[in-house]
């Protein structure tokens, strides 16, 4: 039996959604499993270098509020976790038809992205066995 696979999908791009990804792709990554995170739609927007999503709706003025709680409680945070994710070796994948749509260049995005399309990513989490969509 060969390593555990796991696909996830990021399709929103708020500071709650987008560290869904990242926490369970480190910690899956960190037992073994070789994890895959497609963001299309709105989650393309946590790639983009300097990115600082926020919480949703009435809760944006807050999410300063909640960074600091989570250092003071040493929760990593979202660039903490997408450090580790990459060390980790978590791949991480842009949707090129959401690029496209969004007119988002390879060059806005951090470094270590894979550019590919649906069908492409659609193989991947056929492979797998978790595929989680966050949306």
């Amino acid at each position: 039996m060969g390593k555990k696979k796991m696909a996830i999908v990021l399709a929103e791009g708020t500071f709650d959604k987008a560290m869904m990804p990242f926490m369970l792709g480190v910690t899956g990554a960190a037992s073994g499993i070789e994890v895959h995170v497609f963001f299309t739609f709105w989650g393309i927007n946590v790639l983009k270098k300097n990115a600082k999503p926020k919480l949703p709706g009435l809760w944006k003025p807050f999410t300063g509020m909640m960074i600091k709680k989570m250092k003071k409680k040493k929760i990593a945070t979202l660039d903490e976790l997408l450090k580790q994710a990459q060390e980790l070796g978590v791949k991480l994948y842009a949707c090129n038809t959401t690029m496209e749509l969004m007119d988002i260049k390879k060059e806005d995005l951090i470094d270590g992205i894979e550019v590919i399309g649906a069908a492409g990513f659609l193989k991947i989490a056929a492979e797998s066995d978790i595929q989680l969509f966050i949306g």
